[in-house]
């Protein structure tokens, strides 16, 4: 499945600032915006919600956590019980040190997987380079031509107001 976009590239980081807000207020669909570097205050710009990656890295460090506490309590006063030096069994002040190791490993390894999953980075994707410059010095704001409404002409001279060095209008695929 595609659509069509029309892609605006820009110099400046002030200009894709500019630009990304206030197609945001005229109500475009703002498909993605691609920078050189990260941009402060492009994702406020572009109206994008907080990510939940910090949740998912909070809850699968517990999820971790909490096994591996679970794990070690088994193996050490259930499953295979040793007395050394008359330490008691379920010593769980022992465990911590290797709890927030493993811990800092689930939570690190799995906001990885969770990120790769949701920004729909599989391997082997092919990147789809909408100007050569745009991972040097050049901005790039994708507007996502929703409806027949969508007048090109005009959408055009409003990017090239705003400093565009280019239009140009093409056929998207969709990422599934």
């Amino acid at each position: 499945m595609s659509r069509r976009v029309l892609i605006g590239i820009f110099e400046s980081e002030d200009a894709i600032l500019d630009v990304t807000a206030e197609a945001r207020r005229r109500g475009f669909t703002i498909v993605d915006v691609f920078a050189p570097y990260a941009v402060h205050g492009l994702d406020k710009a572009m109206g994008l919600e907080r990510s939940r990656l910090p949740w998912v890295c909070f809850l699968l460090g517990l999820t971790g956590a909490g096994f591996k506490v679970w794990f070690e309590y088994w193996t050490t006063a259930s499953d295979w019980p040793i007395n050394v030096g008359g330490k008691p069994w379920n010593s769980l002040p022992a465990f911590v040190p290797i709890t927030f190791e493993v811990m800092v490993l689930f939570a690190g390894l799995s906001t990885v997987l969770a990120f790769f999953g949701m920004s729909r980075l599989w391997p082997g994707r092919k990147a789809a380079l909408l100007d050569p410059r745009v991972t040097n010095d050049r901005f790039a704001l994708v507007l996502e031509e929703s409806d027949a409404a969508f007048d090109v002409g005009a959408v055009e001279r409003f990017l090239r107001e705003h400093e565009a060095v280019r239009v140009e209008e093409r056929e998207q695929e969709v990422a599934r």
